[in-house]
């Protein structure tokens, strides 16, 4: 029997097994019917490659297509190994050594996060541009003029690597103290013992151990440069993201930017393939580094310690602390102060779509969670996991990827209305908030997903079975049973999509109705208008909303660490 015919077989028992009384279960076609939602993007991306022919690629490799991959590649590059080596030496640190400030360090370090990188961009190139304060400041203590010296470009693509690679290294950062604490401090002891220096004894021993959760941060960190938008835009770098945006809106070459998402999804497929790899291997020590009070595994020397203490509170520094005092400098100005007057026209726009937002994944999720518990099929886990993919689709991928089917369906759709209804309006559905949060939805599903799946399992199941068993119908299951045990999950759920979508960029860009500015559209076309001082307060509240699930992240962290 061929692998095809097997395949098919067990599909076939699968559906059988599901099915009651003759009907299909209701909750695996609820997880397919989301599946199939949820996979519409990639599947449009996909069947659009062959269209053109040989020809549209020949003129998009000829054209466009070598700068667009290798500017990509490039940047994911610098900023994976900026954030790789800041957040695994900052990792080791503050697990295996001691040194003043290190407990206050070891969660400060994950501030950065809180930061959007494209507000990080905007910040950086205020100060750093020629007519900045660093610049002009330069100018002033020296006497030097214009062309008399050399100064870093930051609006470059070695710049946009530097913003992406220390707001984004808090991925390694969380991954490899985790590995590190949980490594077994016998084998670093036992290696030092044979006579292996601190630094052989790390890339020997305790490096290794750790590759598998460092390459999973660094699949984190390349799948959020793959999907920036608003660095590489406003530094003027072009990446498939730019390309995307501007072969779409700006040319209105639906073709090539379809196209482009195509060859963009190949990086994806990439990133999710190395991620999934690096869940496996990884292993647990009871004595681990950071277990119990013991002795540093490294000794520092005094001025040892205060390299430590630099070298992690440099990152910190450059990734938070700079970029939120000079924001809040630059909000107390009158012209910031002047500005707020327009702040819950585009606050409000962010309030809804947030909300309408949580509400769809929170549903989707609890319909996914609840076909997983009940119908425990490989059918239900693959619709589970095309569901899920939306967290490493880039915003712009996504908005195109969706755009292409839904535009022939919604022109179908208004003939229809016009010719039957007598409707004489515009599209139904193109252009419409409706599109917007069904992207959204898509992108940000495995966020509610993951935190109500965590509460699932901490459920027993036999609770569910003794409310059966006297009789409660399922709705009454739900309501007076898992609704109150899966509370708190829920709402850790909804504020991280909530926020998760006010940060949102390219594809709210795109897919916004014209009538709809949230915080980080307004926050955008301002800074794009060197209009910095005006964007300080909303992007002052996007960066304050981030710190929530920023310290729920890292308390959570922290938490499986100590335990």
């Amino acid at each position: 029997m061929s692998r095809l015919t097997k395949i098919e077989s067990q599909v076939a028992s699968e559906l059988g097994a599901a099915s009651r009384g003759g009907r299909i279960d209701g909750w695996l076609v609820a997880a397919l019917a989301i599946a199939a939602l949820a996979g519409l993007p990639i599947l449009a991306v996909l069947a659009s490659a062959p269209s053109g022919g040989l020809d549209a690629i020949l003129h998009l490799a000829s054209t466009v297509l070598p700068r667009y991959t290798a500017n990509t590649a490039l940047l994911m590059l610098l900023a994976g190994g900026l954030a790789g080596l800041v957040g695994t030496g900052c990792a080791w640190l503050v697990t295996a050594a001691e040194f003043p400030g290190r407990r206050v360090l070891s969660w400060a370090l994950v501030l950065p996060l809180a930061v959007p990188a494209y507000i990080a961009a905007y910040i950086y190139a205020d100060l750093l541009d020629f007519g900045g304060p660093v610049q002009s400041g330069l100018r002033m203590v020296t006497g030097w003029e214009a062309g008399e010296y050399w100064f870093p470009q930051i609006r470059s693509l070695y710049g946009g690597a530097f913003v992406l690679g220390i707001v984004l290294y808090p991925y390694v950062y969380l991954l490899a103290r985790a590995a590190f604490a949980a490594q077994s401090r016998a084998q670093f002891k036992a290696a030092r013992s044979l006579g292996a220096a601190p630094g052989r004894a790390f890339t020997r021993v305790a490096l290794p151990a750790a590759r598998p959760a460092i390459a999973g941060g660094l699949a984190l960190v390349l799948m959020e440069v793959l999907a920036d938008f608003g660095v590489a835009d406003y530094f003027a770098i072009p990446t498939f993201s730019t390309g995307i945006f501007r072969s779409w809106l700006l040319m209105g070459d639906k073709l090539a930017a379809m196209k482009l998402a195509a060859m963009m999804l190949v990086f994806v497929i990439a990133l999710i393939a190395l991620e999934m790899r690096t869940r496996k291997g990884r292993s647990d020590s009871r004595d681990g580094l950071a277990a119990g009070a013991g002795e540093p595994l490294v000794r520092l020397t005094p001025a040892g310690k205060l390299l430590a203490f630099l070298a992690c509170l440099l990152p910190v520094l450059l990734g938070f602390v700079l970029p939120a005092a000079y924001l809040g400098w630059l909000a107390s100005g009158d012209a910031a102060i002047a500005a707020i007057g327009d702040l819950w026209t585009y606050a409000s726009g962010s309030l809804w779509l947030g909300l309408a937002t949580s509400l769809t994944c929170l549903v989707t999720a609890l319909l996914l969670v609840f076909a997983k518990a009940r119908t425990d099929t490989r059918i239900v886990g693959g619709a589970i996991r095309v569901a899920t993919l939306g967290y490493a689709l880039p915003g712009a991928l996504l908005a195109v990827g969706l755009l292409a089917p839904l535009g022939a369906f919604d022109v179908a759709l208004t003939r229809f209305a016009r010719d039957s209804l007598g409707y004489g309006g515009g599209l139904l559905l193109t252009g419409t908030s409706l599109i917007l949060i069904y992207a959204l939805s898509v992108r940000f599903l495995t966020v509610a997903y993951n935190s109500v799946d965590g509460g699932m399992s901490k459920i027993p199941r036999n609770l569910d079975a003794a409310a059966r068993s006297l009789g409660a119908e399922p709705r009454r299951v739900l309501t007076r049973i898992y609704i109150p045990l899966l509370r708190p999950s829920l709402l850790a759920a909804a504020a991280l999509v909530f926020i998760d979508t006010v940060r949102e960029l390219p594809a709210t860009l795109i897919l916004r109705p014209f009538n709809l500015e949230t915080l980080a559209t307004r926050t955008y076309r301002l800074a794009s208008d060197e209009r910095l001082v005006e964007a300080s307060i909303p992007a002052l509240i996007l960066l304050a909303a981030g710190l929530l699930p920023v310290l729920l992240l890292n308390r959570l962290d922290r938490q499986k660490v100590s335990g």
